[in-house]
C-alpha cells in the first residue's frame, strides 16, 4: 500500500524553485497546457491564467445561452447578464466556492475576476460620465427640479419614517438590533436614488435619448443623482462618526471636499486645454487618453481608501471631461467596445454571483419586511413622480412613463447594494433579494416604458402637412438635411428652382422658409444635442470648416433670394440609427411642409457611380415611414444646368412622370412651385396602362384626372410648360419610357408609390438597388443610366394610426 500510495501521481504538477510564488504555496500564472497530466487535466485550474480565463468564459457561455431566448420577448440584455451571475451563484453552479481554494491556501482564486469586474465597472461607470451631456442633464427649469426633489424627499423622508417599526421584532441570529436601523436605511436610500448614470443607460437602450421625455427623464435623474450625492456624503458621514471614529469621518469628509475641488480646477480645466491644443479634424494624443483612463482609476482608488463606493470617482472625473469631440469621441472609440462588451457583462455576473436565493427562502420571514419596505418606497416613490408630471401639465401616459423611469433600477445601484453588503451593512439574505428586485425591475420597467412610448404617437391626428394643400399665399416651409459637404450644392439648386422672384403672377405667393440641418453622427454623447447656429453658438463649433461652408453657402443663396427666401442652420449631433427622430422633432416644431434628404448615392463629378451610403439610405427608410410631413429623396448627379446663373439665361428642363396616386399629386405640386421660375421648363408626362379603370370603384383616378386637368388649365398658354401622355405595357416599356423622359430633362420628379393596378411592373420590383425610391425613382437613380439626370423622390405626408 505504501509503494502504491508513493507510485501514485501527485495532485498538483510539480513546480520549480523558479516557479513558486512566495508565499503562496503551489502557486503559479500559466500552465502547460489542458493535457499537462492526463489523468487529472483540471489541474490546470491551479494557475491563476487558466482559471480566469475559464471564469470568464463561462461567464460568456451563459449570457449568450440566455440571450438566445430573453431577447426574443424584449428583454434588455442586462437581464442576460444578471441572470447568468445567478446560475453561477450557489444555487446550481457555484463559481465562487469552486474556485476560492483553487490556487492556494492563502490566495482566494477569485481574486484576479474581482480586479476585472472592479475595473470593468470603473471603466464603464467613467464612460458613461464622458457622454452625458452636461449641458442637456442639467437643463434648468422648474420642472424637471420639482420632479426631482418629490421623488426623492418624498420617498427618503417616509421611509424613514418606517425605519424603527417593529424593530424589537428583529431575530438577534438574523442581525443585531444595532444593525437593524442601518439595513433599513440602506434600503430605502437605495430606493429614494435615481441615478444619472442608469438613467442614461436605459434611456439609451430605449433609443429615445433625442426624444423630449427622454431629456426630460435624464434632466431629472441629474438633479436627483445630486441630491443622492449630498445624501450619500451625509450618511456615510454619521456611520462612520457613530460606529468607527469623529475622526476618521472627518478625514474622509475632507478628501471628499478636496477631490470635489480638484476635479473642478484642476482635472476639469486640464481636459478643457487638451480640446482647445488639438488641431480640428486631428486626433487627441494618445498619452492624454492613457492619462485619463489613469486618473479615472487614480480617484476611483481615493474614492475607495476614503470609504466611499469605487466608481464614485471614475464618475465624477467623467462628468469633468467635456462631452463629443474631440477628446469625448476619441475616449469612447479607443475603449467603448471594449468596457461595454467584455467588463460592463462581467462586472455585473460577478456582482450577482454571491447571491443566495436558497438562503432568501430559508430567511423569509427575518426579511419579510424589508420585502415590504421595497415595494412600499417603489410605490411611494412612483405615486411621489407622477403627481408632479401631472401638475406640470404632461400627458398622463408620458407622466407613467416618467414615475416609472424614475424607479429603474441598474448597474450602478448594484454596486450600492455590493457596498453594503461589503461593510455588513446588510445581511446576505437581504442583499440577494435586492439583487433579485433589480433584475426583476430591469427586466420589466423597460418592457412597459416600450409599450406604452411610441414616438410616433406625436405626428397622430395633426391637420395636412404637404404641399399639396398648401394655400397659394402659404409659405412653403421645407427641411433640408446634409449628411457630407457634397450634398450642399445638389440641395441649394434644387432650392433655387423652387425659388423665384416676385412679378405679377406670383406676387401673393408665400416665402420659402428653409431649416437647413446639419446631421453629424454621434461621437462622445450618450444622447443627442440640437446646436442652433446664431450668436449663441459656441465658437469652436462655428470654427468647423464644414459647418462655416455651409451656413456661407445657404447664408449667400438667402442674399440672392431676398424677400422670397428665409434660412434657419441647425447642427444636430445624433446617432446614427436615431437620427431620424431628430429630424421628425425638427420638422414638426418648425411646421414643415416637406423634408428634403440625400439619397446616400455618391457620384464623381462626371457622373459615374461612387458608392452608396448605407447609413444615409437606412435613415431615409426610417423618415418614410415615420414623417410628419410630406418626403423629398434626391439623388443629385451633379448636372451643371440645375445650377441657375441669375446673369445667364439659361433654361433648366423639369419632368414629371405621373402615374397616379398621391406620392404623384405632391409629384405634380412640387413641379407647380417650380413652373413659376422662370428659367424652369415643365414637362409633365403621363403614363397609362392601356386598360380602363373602373371609375365608380377608383376615386383616386378620380382625382388624378383632377389633379392633371387643373395643371393644364393653368399653364395651357405657358410656353415653358408641356403635357404628354403614353400609353405603357410591361416593365421592359416602363424602363424604355423613363430612360427617354431622363435623357430630355435635367431633373426629373417622381412619387414613390403608385398603386399595383395603375400600370405593370413585371420584373422590375424584384430587380431594384434603392427600395426606399420606388420603382420609378430607381430606375432614374440606376448605375446603368448614362444620362446625369438628377431625380428627387417624392412620398406625401402619410396618416399614422
Amino acid at each position: 500500500m505504501a509503494d502504491s500510495a508513493a507510485l501514485a501521481p501527485p495532485l498538483w504538477p510539480t513546480l520549480s524553485n523558479e516557479k513558486v510564488c512566495y508565499g503562496a504555496a503551489n502557486f503559479n500564472i500559466s500552465s502547460f497546457g489542458i493535457l499537462e497530466t492526463y489523468k487529472t487535466p483540471s489541474v490546470i485550474f491551479g494557475y491563476a491564467l487558466p482559471l480566469l480565463e475559464m471564469q470568464i468564459s463561462l461567464i460568456f457561455v451563459l449570457i449568450v445561452s440566455s440571450h438566445m431566448f430573453l431577447r426574443f420577448i424584449g428583454i434588455p440584455q442586462f437581464v442576460s447578464y444578471m441572470l447568468a451571475g445567478f446560475l453561477l451563484g450557489p444555487q446550481l453552479i457555484d463559481l465562487v466556492d469552486f474556485s476560492s481554494d483553487r490556487l492556494s491556501l492563502d490566495l482566494d482564486g477569485n481574486a484576479a475576476l474581482e480586479g476585472v469586474a472592479k475595473f470593468g465597472m470603473i471603466m464603464f461607470t467613467f464612460l458613461m460620465g464622458v457622454k452625458t451631456n452636461k449641458r442637456a442633464a442639467f437643463q434648468t427649469g422648474k420642472r424637471p427640479i420639482v420632479i426631482a426633489v418629490s421623488s426623492f424627499v418624498l420617498t427618503m423622508v417616509t421611509g424613514m419614517a418606517f425605519r424603527n417599526f417593529r424593530i424589537d421584532k428583529v431575530d438577534p441570529l438574523y442581525m443585531s438590533l444595532r444593525l437593524a436601523p442601518t439595513e433599513r436605511t440602506v434600503i430605502v436610500s437605495i430606493q429614494a436614488i435615481t441615478l444619472l448614470p442608469v438613467v442614461t443607460h436605459l434611456i439609451h437602450e430605449l433609443k429615445i435619448p433625442n426624444s423630449e421625455l427622454g431629456r426630460l427623464a435624464i434632466s431629472i435623474s441629474a438633479f436627483n443623482d445630486l441630491l443622492a450625492f449630498i445624501n450619500l456624503m451625509c450618511v456615510s458621514y454619521i456611520g462612520t462618526y457613530r460606529y468607527v471614529s469623529p475622526r476618521t469621518a472627518n478625514r474622509d469628509a475632507a478628501a471628499m471636499v478636496i477631490l470635489v475641488l480638484v476635479i473642478i480646477f484642476i482635472i476639469r480645466p486640464a481636459a478643457q486645454r487638451i480640446v482647445n491644443i488639438t488641431p480640428e479634424g486631428k486626433s487627441v494624443r494618445k498619452l492624454y487618453l492613457y492619462g485619463t483612463i489613469m486618473t479615472a482609476v487614480a480617484a476611483s482608488s481615493y474614492t475607495t481608501f476614503f470609504n466611499q463606493i469605487h466608481v464614485l470617482g471614475a464618475f465624477m472625473v467623467g462628468m469633468a471631461i467635456p462631452d463629443g469631440p474631440p477628446l469625448g469621441s476619441a475616449l469612447e472609440a479607443k475603449f467603448e467596445s471594449l468596457a461595454t462588451n467584455v467588463f460592463f457583462p462581467i462586472s455585473i455576473a460577478v456582482m450577482t454571483m454571491k447571491g443566495d436565493i436558497i438562503g432568501v427562502l430559508y430567511a423569509f420571514d427575518d426579511i419579510s419586511f424589508n420585502i415590504f419596505l421595497v415595494g412600499f418606497t417603489l410605490v411611494l416613490k412612483w405615486t411621489a413622480s407622477f403627481v408632479p408630471c401631472l401638475i406640470f401639465k404632461l400627458p398622463t401616459r408620458e407622466s407613467i412613463i416618467i414615475a416609472m423611469i424614475m424607479n429603474y433600477k441598474g448597474f450602478v445601484d448594484l454596486c450600492f447594494i455590493e457596498g453594503a453588503l461589503n461593510k455588513w451593512n446588510l445581511s446576505h439574505a437581504t442583499y440577494t433579494f435586492l439583487m433579485m428586485y433589480v433584475l426583476v425591475n430591469a427586466g420589466i420597467l423597460p418592457t412597459i416604458v416600450k409599450a406604452l412610448y411610441d414616438p410616433k404617437r406625436k405626428y397622430i391626428g395633426y391637420v395636412k402637412r404637404d404641399v399639396m394643400h398648401l394655400k397659394s399665399n402659404s409659405d412653403l416651409k421645407i427641411l433640408t438635411c446634409l449628411h457630407r459637404p457634397d450634398n450642399i450644392s445638389g440641395m441649394i439648386s434644387l432650392l433655387q428652382l423652387l425659388s423665384s422672384p416676385l412679378n405679377n403672377e406670383n406676387k401673393d405667393k408665400g416665402v420659402i422658409a428653409v431649416t437647413v440641418l446639419h446631421l453629424v453622427k454621434l461621437a462622445g454623447r450618450a444622447f443627442p444635442i440640437l446646436v442652433p447656429h446664431d450668436k449663441r453658438s459656441k465658437p469652436r463649433l462655428l470654427q468647423n470648416s464644414y459647418i462655416q461652408t455651409m451656413m456661407l453657402a445657404f447664408n449667400e443663396f438667402q442674399q440672392e433670394n431676398i424677400g422670397t427666401t428665409t434660412v434657419n442652420s441647425f447642427t444636430a449631433f445624433s446617432i446614427d440609427n436615431l437620427m431620424d427622430q431628430d429630424i421628425c422633432n425638427l420638422a414638426f416644431d418648425h411646421l414643415t411642409s416637406m423634408i428634403i434628404t440625400p439619397s446616400g448615392r455618391k457620384w464623381s463629378p462626371d457622373g459615374s457611380y461612387e458608392s452608396d451610403d448605407v447609413m444615409i439610405r437606412r435613415v431615409n427608410m426610417s423618415l418614410l415611414d415615420r414623417a410628419p410631413c410630406s418626403i423629398g429623396v434626391l439623388n443629385n448627379r451633379g448636372h451643371r444646368k440645375l445650377k441657375i446663373n441669375k446673369r445667364s439665361k439659361g433654361t433648366v428642363k423639369v419632368g414629371v412622370i405621373f402615374i397616379g396616386g398621391k406620392d404623384d399629386w405632391e409629384a405634380v405640386s412640387i413641379a407647380k412651385w417650380m413652373r413659376q421660375n422662370p428659367s424652369v421648363r415643365l414637362t409633365v408626362i403621363r403614363f397609362l396602362s392601356g386598360q380602363e379603370p373602373d371609375k365608380s370603384k377608383n376615386w383616386e383616378y378620380l382625382v388624378d384626372n383632377e389633379v392633371l386637368n387643373d395643371l393644364k388649365s393653368t399653364y395651357a398658354s405657358a410656353e415653358n410648360f408641356s403635357y404628354t401622355e403614353k400609353i405603357i405595357k410591361g416593365g421592359p416599356a416602363v424602363t424604355t419610357a423613363v430612360r427617354m423622359a431622363a435623357e430630355e430633362n435635367d431633373l426629373m420628379i417622381v412619387g414613390r408609390d403608385h398603386d399595383e393596378d395603375s400600370l405593370d411592373y413585371s420584373g422590375l420590383v424584384d430587380w431594384m438597388e434603392l427600395p426606399e425610391l420606388g420603382v420609378i425613382g430607381d430606375l432614374l437613380a440606376s448605375k446603368e443610366l448614362e444620362t446625369r439626370v438628377s431625380v428627387l423622390v417624392v412620398k406625401q405626408q402619410q396618416q399614422h394610426e
